[in-house]
């Protein structure tokens, strides 16, 4: 008799969230290349990422960090509270010394630099699809350091996620308006949180906090590379 065919395992889905269209498309081919794994959706926004995950039932969300209104931290966070069970692997730009942890304790499984290599991002998702977490050699040294000296803080871990975000944006040369206006809050909301900020960073004004927030956007431009793997 002859030996019936096994059906081929089904393909797990990936929805990408990022607002960059050549980025989406960059991910979508290489995603697709690959013979376990397909691009079930996109998504430019929190609000069409929601509605997309509802739609798609993806098995995993790869999500940028900064994208207008909601920013993927707290994305992540709602995405974790309505299904604790959906893995998140941040993807970003963004300084992972800084942002990989916030990400993981928005419940994200893993955080991996747009600079890294197709082969490595593949890899960080089929880890986490295999059910563990997926983050550089250097933050879990940071997060073990962090540890064994009894958690102790750096400034910048003094600021909330959303005070984080508004430090960036103003580091960006974003005046309180657009920064207003990028995050869906009011001026005055804008103006509390940067009133937070001058306290946590011991700063002494505007001009003292531009020039902080300029040098960690710069920084952010050149990150140090990532250990290997």
């Amino acid at each position: 008799m002859k030996k019936l065919k096994q059906p081929a395992a089904a393909k797990k889905k990936i929805l990408i969230v990022d607002d960059h269209p050549l980025v989406r498309e960059g991910l979508r081919r290489i995603i697709d290349s690959q013979p376990d794994l397909t691009v079930c959706g996109e998504a430019s926004n929190a609000k069409e990422a929601v509605a997309a995950v509802a739609t798609h039932q993806p098995n995993l969300v790869l999500l940028d960090l900064s994208m207008p209104g909601r920013d993927g931290i707290d994305l992540t966070k709602q995405l974790w509270l309505d299904n604790s069970k959906l893995p998140v692997l941040v993807l970003s730009m963004h300084d992972e010394s800084v942002y990989a942890e916030r990400s993981l304790r928005a419940g994200a499984r893993g955080y991996i630099m747009k600079s890294e290599s197709p082969e490595t991002l593949l890899a960080a998702i089929r880890r986490i699809l295999s059910g563990e977490v997926s983050v550089s050699n250097l933050i879990v040294t940071q997060m073990t350091n962090k540890m064994s000296r009894g958690n102790s803080l750096s400034p910048m871990d003094l600021l909330s996620d959303r005070e984080l975000e508004i430090f960036r944006l103003f580091g960006e040369g974003n005046p309180r308006s657009k920064v207003a206006t990028d995050l869906d809050l009011s001026v005055k909301t804008v103006e509390t949180h940067r009133s937070n900020i001058y306290r946590k960073l011991s700063l002494r004004g505007a001009d003292d906090l531009r020039r902080h927030a300029a040098r960690f956007v710069l920084d952010e431009l050149h990150p140090q590379p990532s250990e290997p793997k």
